[in-house]
């Protein structure tokens, strides 16, 4: 019946893991280069390589946020640490050192793993109520909850808080512009429900 713009729940979350995200990258890519460095003939263009996109990544976090479209090149940045890290894999298992080709590989699964999540959390999503109840969303599908799990959902001033009847209280910001008169349309239907 309602549908309401929100941030995503994880959001906040995700933005506080990035930077050490980014730098475990990072700092893989840079012990890279030092163990290419320190093979019998090392190969100066592998390490050059593992050194740039190492410094990149440790150095993405503390510039990201001057990007205007910032998810997006969050996306980029993982697809460059996901390609490196599939590189590496080749790179080492060519040279005979299995071991560190399947860490990298495994990696890199990781990271396309992770860069997916934070595409999807970075992508509007929306919370509903209807006769039902509330469908949150969640990282990869949807989540109901009936009114009958709730003590009480309100909207007030961009902000939906909802009370679970486990003392749990979530809160969401709302990303649309709500009039006043649809805001306590929404509240008398929430409290409708909750009384049923």
């Amino acid at each position: 019946m309602y549908k309401l713009k929100i941030l995503h729940p994880n959001t906040v979350t995700r933005l506080r893991l990035q930077p050490v995200m980014h730098g475990l990258a990072g700092i893989l890519f840079l012990f890279n280069a030092i163990g290419t460095y320190n093979s019998p003939k090392p190969n100066w263009a592998v390490v050059i390589y593992f050194i740039v996109v190492g410094l990149a990544s440790l150095v993405f976090p503390f510039i990201m946020r001057r990007f205007q479209h910032f998810s997006g090149a969050n996306s980029v940045m993982r697809l460059v640490q996901v390609f490196v890290c599939f590189t590496g894999f080749l790179y080492f298992l060519t040279h005979m050192q299995p071991l560190i080709a399947v860490l990298h590989l495994i990696i890199g699964l990781g990271l396309v793993y992770i860069g997916w999540a934070e595409y999807r959390i970075f992508q509007p999503v929306y919370v509903g109520l209807d006769n039902m109840g509330v469908q949150l969303p969640t990282t990869f599908s949807q989540r109901n909850i009936g009114w009958n799990q709730l003590n009480n959902v309100i909207l007030r001033n961009d902000l939906l808080t909802i009370d679970f009847k486990n003392n749990k209280i979530l809160q969401l910001d709302i990303l649309d512009n709500i009039s006043d008169v649809k805001m306590g349309e929404i509240n008398a239907f929430c409290k409708h429900r909750l009384g049923n």
